[in-house]
């Protein structure tokens, strides 16, 4: 006789350094305490991380399996076995929530195929999070992930966000990694049109959270380093 399905539960994990009930409902805790079967980005990372919601957990009885963007198609449905073993499965981010420009999407995919319960939990979005300060359009707006670092390609796909932004009202989001996060400001104050508006959403749910959303030409006033600091840029034109 096949054993129940297992379920596949999305858990949310800080942005940053903060304590995780500061951001997080207690049910995250809860589900953490009774899973044992994981998938997630970075196993140190999901290590630290659970052990410092449920600090009594025993870290050795974790069964965890990593899951990134070098991770290959047929390695990733075995992954639910567990589940398929009556066994609950979580999945955890190195930040924010799993499936949200996150490898763990794609161990969502083979779970619906297999017909296994998926239960999101809730936790914080650093791209909706963004989006609710940012004063742009909440009901029409595009995650666009990485940009080109080229300078002509970046160029041309900024002005290309700006235009969509502008004839859709749609909102652009984007990222940077980190240490590029000043160049990228600096490309955005240098190629948008002075009306544009551009809103900066940095260390989102952190002490050092920031903040701002302006027209390109006051930004072209404004001092701020962003430097090594996980950041959201919005555009609208």
């Amino acid at each position: 006789m096949n054993p129940k399905k297992g379920a596949l539960y999305l858990i949310p994990c800080p942005l940053g350094d903060v304590p995780p009930l500061a951001v997080l409902p207690i049910s995250v805790k809860n589900t953490i305490e009774r899973i044992d079967h994981y998938i997630v980005e970075h196993e140190k990372n999901a290590r630290r991380f659970i052990k410092s919601i449920v600090p009594k957990k025993a870290q050795p009885a974790l069964k965890i399996q990593e899951i990134n963007k070098f991770t290959k198609p047929e390695e990733i449905s075995p992954m639910l076995n567990p589940c398929l073993e009556g066994f609950d499965v979580g999945i955890i981010s190195d930040a924010g929530c799993p499936g949200i420009a996150d490898p763990g999407a794609r161990a969502v995919h083979y779970a619906h195929e297999l017909g296994i319960k998926v239960i999101p939990l809730v936790g914080p979005s650093s791209i909706l999070l963004a989006m609710m300060a940012s004063g742009f359009n909440g009901q029409n707006f595009s995650f666009n992930g990485y940009l080109p670092i080229d300078k002509s390609e970046r160029k041309g796909e900024l002005k290309r966000l700006e235009k969509i932004s502008k004839d859709f009202h749609q909102s652009q989001l984007f990222i940077e990694t980190p240490y590029r996060n000043n160049q990228m400001l600096q490309s955005l104050i240098e190629n948008l049109n002075p009306q544009t508006r551009i809103c900066v959403a940095c260390d989102i749910t952190l002490a050092s959270e920031y903040i701002k959303t302006a027209p390109v030409s006051l930004w072209k006033k404004i001092k701020v380093d962003l430097h090594k600091r996980p950041t959201l840029f919005i555009i609208q034109g």
